[in-house]
């Protein structure tokens, strides 16, 4: 493989997520991904209902425990001489809030499909979010070797629900037990499907076969061929065909059909990905109090953090930022600053390979790199060789759950303060200071965020605390003249409180009480959404 010139070394990186709702396939589909690519030799072993479940993706215990991902990961390889940075999302219906922040730093995504249930609702939230930042969409349509929805069924369903032109680039010959493959539309071959007692390993090509040959109706019968012909031609004749420039708007979405589990159609994604995905893109941001766009070749090094971890390596009480890149060349031991001035300097970045690290000398645009620190990083906050540059915010989302902690000893009070700021700045939940009142106010957006939250306060600070119902429904942030918002704050008292930036937040008992207050203080306005860095 021939080095890159420094210069253009980010034009060979490739950063992308992929989401799913729970149970799609996600997380077998990233093992397979990786097997594909020859960088893991074997994939976590994937056991029945109820038993534990380890992966090559998961290291929190409470993940090994339920067998499910509920914190972000990032895995690079190299395949056709890019090098690619997989960033492995939560996919559990009750944690989303890490899942939407890491998207901000993908420039594509893969969405996976479950081939029996089409899109789902938490898929369609995820691609919501990707909408918001013009992402490309790579789409899988997993599990065909169980029963499914017929092709032309699934595809509607992603036109009609997600609002994507859906371009079929394969079309499979039945599913279940009579699944036999896929045809490829651009080649006119047939992929055919392995058996049980096939032993090829995931990085081999499935076999192809003209569909011109006659020995095509060995591996698929008489009646099924004619199904399989006539499906391609409506294909080819109705659906929108595959076009660059629309798929790399967000317009249009690209489809292929397989079943991660048995590693079937996994490298024709790998190289699909490898065809079609954007390197790096320009990122908004605000230059000295102006509008600006950092461009992937601009010489300075820049990025946005968008996310925090803590205690990955459980022998070390560690916290590592993970840095999105999106200028310069980065260069070990390198002094970045932040938006506000402050100087971190980078002597051991990482980079990662899901709970492996090692150290990284050097990096580029598109690369994700962990920043050790003790706290000095946040969620949204922006790196710089000059500090003079700011990126677009990382969104926090208005909390669906909101619980009070209450603790079991008086005497740690300090230590709970302590254990919940730090985690609300990893952003695991959300925290609210009310204005009466000496309680927090822990804010997520769904269940698991305060389950995960629990199990760390206990193991990590040995804190034992009570989580249950506050008297309130939702959280607002308020903006507006400080006039204006000091007017309203005095009439609602009781229900005021403060995010961990000091931002005004007002604590709702019901979706009318929002609404009533949106009414009555035409002013103001009461956000669902609040993005820092901006």
């Amino acid at each position: 493989m021939t080095k890159p010139t420094e210069t253009g070394e980010w034009a060979r990186r490739r950063t992308y997520a992929i989401i799913s709702h729970p149970d799609a396939g996600k997380t077998t589909l990233t093992e397979n991904l990786l097997l594909s690519a020859g960088s893991i030799r074997a994939a976590g072993q994937v056991r029945a209902r109820g038993e534990n479940r380890r992966t090559q993706s998961d290291w929190m215990k409470i993940e090994q425990d339920r067998g499910i991902s509920v914190s972000a990961s990032v895995m690079t390889y190299e395949h056709q001489g890019l090098l690619f940075n997989l960033l492995d999302t939560p996919g559990h219906e009750d944690f989303s809030e890490d899942t939407y922040r890491t998207l901000t730093a993908a420039d594509s995504a893969i969405m996976v499909l479950d081939a029996a249930k089409g899109v789902e609702p938490r898929t369609l939230k995820l691609v919501e979010v990707c909408r918001l930042r013009d992402i490309p969409i790579l789409t899988f349509i997993n599990k065909m070797d169980r029963e499914a929805l017929d092709p032309e069924a699934l595809l509607d369903d992603i036109q009609d629900k997600l609002a994507l032109d859906a371009a079929p680039m394969q079309w499979p010959a039945e599913s279940g037990r009579r699944f036999k493959g896929v045809l490829d539309l651009k080649r006119d071959e047939f992929l055919s499907f392995g058996h049980a007692d096939d032993d090829r390993s995931p990085a081999d090509r499935a076999p192809r076969t003209p569909m011109s040959s006659a020995d095509l109706e060995r591996i698929v019968p008489d009646g099924e061929l004619a199904r399989l012909r006539e499906g391609a031609e409506m294909a080819r004749e109705v659906c929108p065909a595959y076009n660059d420039q629309s798929f790399r708007e967000g317009h249009l979405t690209p489809v292929y059909f397989g079943s991660a589990l048995r590693h079937f159609g996994v490298r024709e994604l790998l190289d699909a990905l490898a065809e079609v995905a954007p390197g790096p893109q320009p990122e908004p941001a605000v230059v000295k109090g102006q509008p600006a766009t950092i461009q992937p070749s601009d010489p300075e090094v820049a990025g946005f953090v968008f996310k925090v971890q803590a205690n990955m390596d459980p022998n070390h009480r560690d916290r590592v930022a993970f840095l999105r890149l999106a200028s310069g060349k980065f260069k070990r031991g390198m002094k970045l600053k932040t938006e506000k001035g402050k100087a971190i300097t980078v002597s051991s970045p990482i980079l990662f390979f899901a709970q492996d690290r090692e150290i990284a000398d050097e990096a580029f645009a598109g690369d994700v790199i962990g920043v050790p620190n003790h706290g000095a990083l946040r969620v949204g906050d922006t790196l710089s060789e000059s500090g003079a540059i700011r990126f677009a915010g990382i969104p926090n989302f208005a909390p669906e759950i909101l619980r009070r902690a209450r603790l079991k000893d008086p005497l740690k009070a300090k230590h709970l303060k302590k254990a919940l700021e730090s985690l609300a700045e990893e952003g695991v939940t959300q925290l609210f200071r009310p204005v009466l009142g000496g309680d927090f106010i822990v804010g997520a957006v769904g269940q698991l965020q305060i389950e995960v939250m629990s199990e760390r306060v206990a193991t990590e600070y040995g804190i034992e605390v009570t989580f249950e119902a506050a008297p309130y429904d939702t959280a607002r942030w308020v903006t507006g003249s400080d006039a204006e918002i000091e007017r309203f704050a005095d009439r609602h008292k009781s229900a005021m409180a403060e995010d961990i930036d000091g931002d005004p937040v007002f604590l709702a008992k019901s979706a009318w009480e929002v609404s009533y207050s949106e009414e009555k203080w035409p002013d103001l306005k009461f956000l669902r959404a609040k993005e820092r860095g901006q």
